[in-house]
């Protein structure tokens, strides 16, 4: 115990106690991260979804079954359908809705004439729901910028307050 004894006073000679909270720096650095991650996500994966989706648009319709349930939206779902006589088994793309619907269902589908693999959901070649997610990611990119500046300028008063 005796070891111990001058911890208690740490505090009064100008040393921080660690209180379990993330310093100022922390948070700056924290939502810079968030920021980048979520404005990552919106340019890389949920506008190049949308555009792919509105691709399809004028793409050959076709009856489908759901031929692997999952995550739809994730792009884990598998559909099959029949297109220049043959069977053809393709994955729903990434920003697919339907993720509420069992293997088995019918839906319809519009697919590229030369490559039937590229196929989407005729409800989804708007690109609603990857553009919502585009959306809603960005905007999530914008709030974390705005809270990293507000931050930046409290570290920056901060500093200016401690003495040298």
């Amino acid at each position: 115990m005796r070891a111990l004894d001058g911890i208690s006073n740490a505090g009064a000679t100008g040393a921080r106690r660690w209180d379990g909270s993330p310093g100022p720096r922390a948070s700056l650095l924290a939502s810079l991260v968030i920021a980048l991650l979520l404005a990552a996500l919106s340019a890389l994966v949920a506008l190049p979804a949308a555009q792919h989706l509105r691709s399809l648009q004028d793409g050959v319709r076709a009856r489908a079954t759901l031929h692997t349930d999952g995550a739809c939206m994730a792009g884990k779902c598998r559909v099959e359908f029949e297109a220049g006589g043959r069977t053809v088994v393709a994955d729903l793309p990434v920003g697919s809705g339907g993720g509420k619907s069992s293997a088995g269902s019918s839906l319809t589908v519009r697919y590229q004439a030369d490559d039937p693999h590229v196929v989407a959901r005729e409800a989804d070649v708007g690109g609603g729901g990857a553009a919502v997610l585009a959306v809603m990611s960005g905007a999530g990119a914008l709030f974390f910028l705005v809270l990293s500046a507000v931050a930046a300028v409290f570290v920056a008063r901060q500093r200016r307050r401690q003495p040298s």
